[in-house]
């Protein structure tokens, strides 16, 4: 028994959306992951900063204890996870002239715009940081004044 097998196309490829094709970009799910990661630690960031900002903001307005502390700390925060996202340390080997097997940590800089970043703080906050010092020296010297 023969079946029949129906009409067929005439053209052999399928025709293509529009858009014509588009390379797909196969991405393994630990780039995935990691990509996920640096944007969210880039958007957290960019949220400290800003609070930053606002408290340095505040602190002009009303100087007390209590704001200076506060920037104090926001800014302290910042900076040390700038530089934790920013350089990481890679533990890698090799060999010496005598062929001794020999160990290097290198500190690779991974993300240039975090540390940018950081900089920007810096520089914009720095008639602030100054204004700080000075009012913890005044400070500290108040202090060897009563003692």
């Amino acid at each position: 028994m023969k079946i029949n097998p129906g009409f067929r196309p005439i053209k052999s490829e399928l025709p293509l959306p529009e858009g014509g094709a588009k390379p797909i970009i196969q991405q393994s799910f630990s780039d995935v992951i990691q990509q996920k990661g640096q944007q969210a630690t880039q958007e957290e960031l960019g949220r400290r900063f800003k609070e930053i900002q606002m408290q340095g903001d505040r602190l002009a307005r009303s100087m007390t204890i209590r704001e200076l502390k506060s920037y104090r700390m926001m800014v302290k925060r910042f900076l040390e996870d700038t530089v934790r996202q920013a350089v990481t340390m890679r533990d890698t080997r090799g060999w010496d002239r005598r062929g001794r097997g020999k160990r290097y940590k290198l500190i690779d800089e991974i993300d240039s715009v975090l540390l940018a970043m950081a900089d920007e703080l810096l520089e914009s906050e720095e008639g602030k940081i100054d204004l700080l010092q000075r009012m913890g020296e005044i400070r500290g010297m108040l202090i060897n004044l009563s003692f």
